[in-house]
């Protein structure tokens, strides 16, 4: 199927394969760290989460390559990843009793009205961070084919490997004839312990050259792709313009890419987000509604808005509607707990149709 530019394959062993590292998020909910005295736990991580949204809600058969350690921590992941109805293809480590490998920890409490949520993490000896290229066997992964293959910058940021074996995914999943995309997802931290913007920029480059798909904001393209571009903070959060202004130098340093998209929110209290997703496809531009959201976890509403996004094209659906799933997913991924998906296709469907959120009998 030939449509916005990219080659979708009709039917393949694998609709979806995210590459990414998996992590366990400790929620104390509205308490602070420092004063809290319990904890849920989410089993997250930027890559895997659009798998596992494609497969619980939207029923597609997904796949993610990754790292896994074999102690109760991995294996209490592997037991999620298996609820999810995603395929798990693990380069497998042992822990040593004391320091490592680890699967990763994310601290994440959620604010409450003018307090923010605080972030914070521990990535010590990620198992995750010790991938490199030639570990990951393609030829078994693409086995029967793979329509969709992704990844994002979560990843590409943890250690000086990582990137490389994205590229050489991205690679091996353009040979097979996948279509790929990566989410820029830069995070500053994560870049300033081993090389900066300036190291980010030349890592993604390497990976952006065969890539089909970017999801990212401006500040994204700006410090993932170094790319010049407007000062974001001067504009509302909602105005599409600054991303606009910024696809054509995108698309000349990057001419293969097809599509751009991102999410748009305007953030009034940490309960209170106005939301609204932006799109280029092949030439032309899309904007989505705007909603007013009642957030009870804002965490992994970004990577609902592109695993509903990617739905929509590999669905076929005209590019107004795809936005508008993924927009819908991504609003709805706000009002469950946990970083992955609760919805179902139904719920989607009919919020990205405008219909109410009157009880359904």
């Amino acid at each position: 199927m030939m449509k916005y530019g990219l080659n979708i394959k009709e039917d393949a062993a694998l609709d979806f394969v995210s590459l990414g590292a998996l992590i366990h998020r400790l929620d104390p909910g509205n308490i602070p760290f420092r004063k809290v005295t319990e904890c849920k736990i989410h089993v997250s991580g930027g890559e895997f989460n659009c798998a596992a949204n494609l497969a619980d809600c939207f029923q597609l058969k997904t796949g993610v390559v990754t790292a896994m350690v074999d102690y109760p921590i991995g294996q209490l992941i592997a037991e999620r990843v298996r609820a999810m109805g995603v395929r798990p293809f693990y380069k497998h480590f042992e822990h040593n009793g004391v320091n490592g490998p680890n699967m990763a920890t994310v601290y994440s409490d959620r604010g409450y009205g003018v307090r923010a949520p605080v972030v914070f993490y521990n990535r010590a000896n990620e198992a995750g961070a010790l991938l490199k290229p030639g570990d990951i066997d393609w030829d078994e992964i693409f086995t029967g084919g793979v329509r969709w293959f992704h990844s994002g910058g979560i990843y590409a940021a943890l250690s000086e490997t990582t990137g490389p074996l994205i590229a050489e995914g991205m690679q091996a999943a353009k040979a097979e004839g996948a279509v790929t995309s990566f989410d820029l997802n830069y995070r500053a931290k994560l870049w300033n312990l081993w090389g900066g913007q300036e190291k980010a920029v030349s890592t993604v480059a390497k990976i952006v050259e065969n890539v089909d798909v970017l999801v990212g904001n401006e500040e994204d393209l700006q410090l993932g792709l170094g790319v010049p571009g407007p000062e974001v903070e001067k504009k509302s959060k909602l105005d599409p313009s600054a991303f606009f202004d910024m696809i054509d130098k995108v698309r000349g340093k990057y001419p293969k890419v097809k599509i751009i998209a991102t999410t748009l929110r305007e953030v009034h209290l940490t309960s209170h987000h106005s939301w609204s997703a932006v799109a280029w496809i092949d030439g032309e531009t899309y904007l989505a509604p705007t909603a007013e959201l009642n957030v009870y976890d804002r965490v992994g509403g970004g990577d609902g808005f592109a695993s509903g996004f990617f739905y929509g094209l590999l669905s076929g659906e005209e590019p107004q509607e795809a936005v508008n799933l993924g927009w819908a997913h991504g609003a709805l991924l706000t009002t469950f707990p946990g970083d992955t998906t609760m919805a179902t296709l139904e719920q989607v469907q009919a919020f990205a149709k405008g219909r109410s959120a009157r009880i359904q009998r």
